[in-house]
């Protein structure tokens, strides 16, 4: 199999290039943050296994596929992500009823806005 061609590396700033599967150049391929964070588990080891997996089909069937913030703002955009209305951060729980079908866009807005509350807390 051929080697895929290089890419700019995701690090924000980064001028290096990489062939690497994960987007990330020599440099960056141990950084200490976000989902490459040594020690952060796997998904399973998280939360996100199986029960979650099913939990999450359920409820993208309920939502019929449509993210719930859009459809609030009166525009249909499909949904890719479940996601906690009250993050569990914040005393949020896995009950269907604060789980919600959301867009990606809406997914990172809402998750930007979470992470700043929990900077100021």
């Amino acid at each position: 199999m051929p080697a895929s061609p290089p890419r700019p590396c995701r690090s924000r700033g980064c001028a290096n290039l990489t062939q690497a599967r994960n987007g990330y150049c020599e440099e960056h391929q141990s950084l200490d943050c976000g989902w490459n964070k040594p020690g952060r588990g796997s998904s399973t080891e998280r939360g996100y296994g199986g029960r979650w997996r099913r939990q999450r089909k359920r409820i993208m069937r309920r939502d019929k596929g449509l993210c719930q913030p859009c459809l609030s703002g009166g525009r249909v955009t499909p949904a890719t992500d479940v996601d906690h209305v009250i993050p569990k951060f914040e005393g949020g729980t896995d009950k269907d009823s604060n789980l919600q079908a959301i867009c990606n866009p809406c997914h990172k807005l809402k998750t930007q806005a979470e992470s700043q509350r929990a900077k100021s807390s």
